[in-house]
């Protein structure tokens, strides 16, 4: 079915929202997790048919959009995040996803598919075979299916577990602890037992590990004698100064810089002290040339004491022989007034400088560059990305969960129940991890330690903060209530487990919807390894076979990992074939009933051409979906990302295309390509007129396209070149494209002919200048004249330079003689500067087709400015089109409040 996209975009922009409560997220970081609105729209779309799929029913065009936009209303509703938790709405969504499924089964009947995968009593269940964040898994258990869970990553597995399999074992069950086990069953309602488990027995470990480490966390004095307990310690790498004379140990810091808030500004400043330095805290805003002694990219620094400055070799150099060090530089405490920054203490150098624990966990990290930088400086392993303290901490912390099974066990709850609660315990331990290591910087903006991993790679950070595990906000405490938090049971059953996508029979019967590796975007497998070595640590004993290797498996993840292959094209060719496996495997597995619908991160061009935009990892994605034996029949481009402000990124705007996909014919015809191109040009114009209608935004047009375009293209089992060549994915999109520019370019026939020369004078020169001889000759093309368009305001011209007129030299008041490019500059000049009543209040008095043309107008204008790279001017195309419903309703509103003060007038006179 079609889908409401800006209503699903808006429930996605919601979520990004970091400081959203209860969010599923909060059970385990996972990278790039998709939205949950997303994941809950698509699977209803997946599940109930379009109603012209039922013409008994809905016989006319009428009836069928009539009954398209109800359905479009109850996925408008249940986009929304604050109706995440409406039991009304939810439940509409899951009657209409029932009703359509008895629908299916009557359907099925005189079609004689099998019948046991048609009991309408019986709703199929829906599997993820790459479940990463478990967003897909957990909406389907909320839309009421059977929700089953896969992946070879044993971190995603835990996070499933965690979120679709452990609440529905546990829901109405009353904690065990000794707190709250003899209050009313009637209590606990959903998992809501199980979620003060954790929380009492994640108390129970700070307590007991206070009691063991508690004397490496020191309180701190100030100078009013007053004792706090430190929040953060705040530390630099050191080397020795390259300069032979000097020798002092150099503060490698990023930022001197602690706080930027208003009027609570502070910053450090190292002070000589023989080969070291003493630093002193400052209040107030930092002078520029103090702010930090980090000259550039790279590990360039400046000696404080001399001036020498380290080159990057020197640096990597030092640290590979081991000579790099730590100085504490600030202690962060709370106070009534705010955060507090003092000085390094003897006394708190000392507590944090002790042994590493004899059994901390441990990893080798890769070697990849693009990923991982620490082992460029000699960080080659994973328990050297943390203080010796830290590392005694999380290993407390670790001890103390496998001591809590028996604690739980004691209380009268059973080994299962006890396991369940390690789990979000442990994933708690596993979340302080990236709060709690040496590549966490201090934000100077809100003064607190930021996370590991505020992007998808482990970058090198010089000055880091260091959180106080035991108290605090980011201590174990709050780390555990994260997953706590959100611990809700869904529904009645779910299962997660360890599979490989390519071979597993998990699928088969069932509905698949899924987000499989994006080529070569994120190394989930190294980068999880972070979370692996602390999550196995408390949890190998409980899943063994999970947890059986020393890191997460590798050898079969389907990421096209150059290091990891031997080169690019064959990480290339590995992608394919193992993803092409993968796809084959859900083509044979899935549901007869129930396209296949799966994510894919549209990652703009690799290169750019007359042919369009060109992204290998797409390509290969699709030719690995196709030659599983997909057909498309649909793609919806899925927007995350909020629209203003991203005048430099708007093809971020699209972040991700969900492909809809069917089983194709086994008797699927062969074609030649000029059969191809004549039923592309057939199919593809309606199609795209049909999304323009839908009002869809520009940046997603092109993608929405590849839908009809490469529908085309699938169902036939071979394309054929001229010399008698399969078809390539690439040459078929480069067609696609170009059928998009002719459709856009037959538009340009129902302009006036002033409007096509500036379509043709802007496709060339944008508003830059040109010759007066090459725009003459070009007006004389069009049957029109430079001077008679100088006459109109469209352009300028003057000693032998010709340009057109930006939209801010256009005059505002619009003539008779008025054109469709002039409309369409004013009105993107209103959206820019007006908003939506100064583009109504030019359309008002307008009584043509003039402003549907000049929407179409802005369409083709950003098409242009995208294809050349114009990104602000693009931006300003797709901000008008996406307004346009609200421009339009805005206009007939004040049009009636026109009409109805004529009338006034009339009748008064």
């Amino acid at each position: 079915m079609a889908l409401p996209l800006d209503a699903i975009n808006d429930g996605c922009v919601q979520e990004k929202n970091p400081f959203l409560k209860g969010h599923p997220r909060s059970t385990h970081l996972w990278w790039a997790r998709r939205p949950l609105a997303a994941a809950r729209a698509i699977i209803f779309a997946q599940m109930v048919d379009d109603p012209s799929s039922n013409p008994e029913k809905f016989s006319t065009y009428e009836d069928q959009e009539n009954e398209r936009q109800r359905l479009f209303k109850i996925i408008e509703q249940l986009v929304k995040w604050e109706n995440i938790n409406n039991e009304e709405i939810i439940g509409a969504a899951r009657d209409e996803i029932k009703n359509s499924w008895v629908d299916t089964c009557k359907k099925s009947i005189s079609e004689q598919h099998t019948l046991s995968l048609f009991d309408p009593t019986i709703l199929p269940a829906l599997h993820d075979p790459f479940a990463g964040g478990g967003a897909i898994p957990l909406e389907a258990q909320r839309l009421g299916l059977e929700a089953f869970a896969s992946d070879l990553n044993p971190v995603a597995v835990i996070i499933n577990k965690a979120m679709i399999e452990i609440p529905p074992k546990f829901t109405g069950q009353p904690p065990v602890n000794p707190e709250l086990r003899l209050q009313s069953d009637e209590l606990w309602t959903n998992a809501t037992g199980l979620s003060e488990d954790v929380r009492y027995y994640g108390e129970w470990i700070r307590k007991e590990a206070t009691k063991r480490i508690g004397h490496l966390y020191p309180k701190v004095r100030d100078d009013n004698g007053q004792d706090h307990t430190v929040s953060a310690w705040i530390w630099a790498r050191t080397v020795k100064c390259p300069n032979p004379a000097c020798g002092c140990n150099i503060p490698l810091a990023s930022s001197f810089v602690l706080s930027k808030k208003k009027d609570k500004e502070a910053w450090i400043e190292p002070i000589i002290n023989g080969n070291d330095f003493d630093f002193i805290i400052h209040k107030g805003k930092c002078p520029k040339s103090k702010e930090t002694n980090k000259l550039s990219r790279g590990a360039i620094f400046k000696c404080p004491k001399c001036g020498e400055t380290t080159t990057d070799a020197y640096v990597k150099q030092q640290a590979v022989n081991n000579m790099m060090g730590t100085q504490l530089m600030a202690i962060v405490v709370n106070s009534k007034s705010g955060r507090l920054y003092l000085p390094p203490t003897e006394r708190q150098k000392k507590a944090a400088m002790i042994e590493k624990p004899e059994n901390y966990p441990d990893g080798q990290m890769p070697t990849n560059p693009r990923w991982f930088s620490p082992p460029a400086f000699g960080l080659t392993e994973f328990n050297q990305l943390f203080t010796n303290r830290q590392l005694m901490a999380l290993c407390t912390f670790s001890d103390l969960v496998m001591e809590v099974e028996e604690r739980i066990i004691e209380d009268g709850g059973t080994k299962e129940y006890a396991k369940a609660v390690m789990v979000y315990l442990a994933s708690g331990i596993s979340q302080l991890s990236r709060y709690s290591c040496t590549i966490c910087g201090w934000n100077k903006t809100n003064e607190n330690v930021a996370q590991a991993f505020g992007r998808q790679a482990i970058p090198m950070v010089w000055d880091f903060a260091e959180a106080n595990t035991l108290e605090g906000s980011l201590s174990i405490t709050s780390t555990i209530e994260w997953p706590a938090s959100v611990i809700k049971s869904l529904g009645e059953y779910g299962l997660a487990q360890q599979a490989d996508a390519q071979k597993q029979n998990i699928s088969s019967g069932k509905v698949i919807s899924t987000d499989p590796p994006y080529y070569d975007n994120i190394g989930y497998a190294d980068l999880s390894d972070f979370f692996y070595i602390w999550l196995r640590r408390s949890l190998k004993s409980v899943f063994p076979n999970l947890f059986s290797t020393l890191l997460v498996p590798k050898a079969d993840e389907l990421v096209a990992t150059p290091y990891r292959h031997g080169g690019k094209a064959a990480a290339e060719t590995f992608f394919l074939n193992g993803m092409g496996s993968a796809m084959h495997n859900l083509a044979e597995q899935a549901h007869p009933a129930f396209p296949v619908t799966i994510y894919y991160a549209y990652k703009q061009s690799d290169t750019v051409d007359e042919f369009g935009t060109s992204s290998t990892g797409w390509e290969t994605f699709l030719e690995a979906v196709l030659k599983a034996g997909f057909t498309l029949t649909g793609t919806w481009p899925i927007r995350t990302e909020r629209t203003k402000g991203l005048k430099g990124e708007v093809n971020a705007l699209a972040s991700s295309i969900v492909l809809v996909c069917r089983k194709r014919a086994e008797e699927a015809p062969v074609c030649t390509r000029r059969d191809f191109i004549n039923e592309l040009k057939r199919e593809l114009k309606p199609a795209l007129q049909k999304l323009q209608a839908s009002n869809i935004a520009p940046v997603d047009l092109a993608q929405s396209a590849i839908g009809p375009g490469m529908g085309v293209f699938s169902r036939f089992s071979k394309v054929l070149e001229a010399d008698g060549t399969p078809m390539s994915v690439r040459s078929a999109l480069q067609i696609i494209n170009q059928e998009l520019d002719v459709y856009f370019t037959e538009q340009d026939g129902e302009l006036d002919r002033d409007s096509r020369f500036c379509v043709d004078l802007y496709t060339q020169y944008a508003f830059n200048d040109m010759k007066f001889g090459d725009a003459d000759v070009l007006a004389r093309a069009k049957n029109t004249s430079v001077e008679k368009l100088v006459n109109r305001n469209i352009i300028y011209a003057q000693k032998g330079i010709v340009r057109l007129l930006s939209r801010e030299e256009i005059p505002e008041k619009i003539d008779r003689n008025h054109n469709v490019w002039t409309l369409t500059q004013l009105l993107t000049k209103a959206i820019e500067n007006q908003g939506i009543i100064g583009a109504a209040k030019i359309i008002t008095d307008i009584f043509t087709s003039e402003p549907e043309h000049a929407k179409n107008l802005a369409y083709r204008l950003f098409t242009i400015a995208e294809r050349k790279g114009w990104a602000s001017e693009a931006y300003a195309y797709n901000s008008l089109i996406i307004s346009w419903p609200d421009v339009q309703l805005k206009a007939a509103e004040l049009k009636s409040q026109l009409n109805n003060a004529e009338q006034i007038s009339f009748f008064n006179e």
